[in-house]
């Protein structure tokens, strides 16, 4: 990874490192994971790799996560150099209906926790875990904007919502003077590109950085699993919690194993793994500022620290653009030249030139040194 290469996160000046470092597998509540002299061996690789951004959340591994990389960061004194972003929202108390959500009551409480398993008196990147359907976003932004006026928040992000949801929020900054939402936290790979269709977009025209999740799609795109009768063969997470009913475990598909063998035909032609090759070409994506990589192991972890040390040619890029495309669905299905043409009739109107936009001041002065 390269040390001296950061992406400023969405319209902030927050510096984090293109590679974050997922801390969900620090761990083994779950079944699987990492004890702690491997989550500790992972944490000390990725930051002396030139690694400066871990994500977390409070329920990750039951508290365990945050807890450990909390001390991992004071036992290298390192908490000025690190960019700790952790999550709020899933319920820890079933019997607690406040205990979990989106409400400002739930959120006060969840930082605090976080704040206390992280040692830590700040969180530079607070994120709302996921949509509850219930809260009303103005409560949340105001919530949100408090924490950052209190100085135990510095940015925030929002996870896992709908594109109105996220629209509605950044208005909502905007308008009332709040603090904006700097970044979405989303799945994204070559097996779940639907963020294309709106997220990135909106990202892009209002400040918001794209923090990708599960950008190997929970191991898929690591080659680690083939196709069987009973749906695949393989050792791994995605075998562990086949049953479990959540979505984002659900990748044994005919169409996801397709996109495998050709990640696979393209990895050997670049002589690299097929991990490397599939981070490469999600962290390349438009409005992606970060892409975070998760390991249980510190062989996974140095295969993934590589994925940006090499440039796809674009005659292989455009063989896994073709190989994990998506039907376009309406409205988009609606927004083809032809629909152009029948909107601007016979003077067909494209889009404003670069030179069009007035230069920024910075790049007037760097023009003319």
């Amino acid at each position: 990874m390269n040390r001296s290469e950061y992406f400023t996160l969405g319209r902030s000046g927050l510096r984090v490192s293109r590679l974050a470092l997922g801390t969900m597998t620090f761990g083994t509540d779950w079944g699987w994971g990492s004890d702690k002299d491997a989550a500790r061996q992972i944490f000390n690789r990725y930051v002396d790799g030139g690694g400066n951004f871990v994500d977390s959340a409070d329920l990750y591994t039951g508290g365990v996560s945050e807890t450990w990389l909390g001390e991992f960061i004071r036992e290298r004194q390192l908490r000025d150099c690190i960019v700790l972003a952790t999550k709020f929202g899933f319920n820890g108390q079933p019997d607690n209906p406040n205990a979990g959500g989106n409400g400002r009551k739930h959120m006060l409480r969840a930082v605090e926790d976080s704040l206390r398993r992280l040692g830590t008196d700040y969180i530079d990147l607070y994120l709302l875990h996921a949509w509850d359907g219930l809260t009303p976003v103005d409560e949340v932004m105001r919530t949100f904007d408090d924490l950052v006026r209190s100085g135990k928040v510095r940015h925030i992000g929002l996870s896992d919502v709908p594109a109105w949801y996220a629209s509605r929020a950044q208005a909502l900054a905007e308008f009332r003077g709040w603090e904006p939402v700097s970044a979405l936290q989303l799945e994204y790979s070559l097996v779940e590109r639907t963020i294309e269709n709106e997220f990135i977009p909106l990202g892009l025209a209002h400040g918001m950085g794209t923090m990708v999740w599960s950008p190997l799609a929970s191991g898929l795109l690591s080659g680690k699993y083939r196709p069987a009768k009973d749906g695949a063969s393989g050792e791994g997470r995605l075998q562990t919690v086949a049953n479990s009913g959540n979505p984002a475990f659900m990748k044994f598909t005919e169409r996801n194993f397709a996109i495998v063998t050709e990640l696979e035909a393209v990895a050997a032609e670049v002589g690299c793994s097929m991990a490397q090759v599939a981070l490469n070409w999600v962290a390349n994506r438009p409005g992606v500022a970060a892409v975070i990589v998760g390991a249980t192991r510190l062989p996974q972890l140095e295969d993934n620290l590589g994925a940006l040390d090499f440039s796809l040619p674009e005659g292989l890029k455009a063989r896994l653009d073709r190989a994990s495309a998506l039907p376009a669905t309406f409205p988009y299905s609606f927004f083809t030249p032809g629909m152009q043409a029948m909107l601007a009739g016979s003077h067909m109107v494209g889009d404003k030139p670069r030179s069009y936009t007035p230069r920024t001041r910075m790049e007037a002065s760097a023009s003319v040194g």
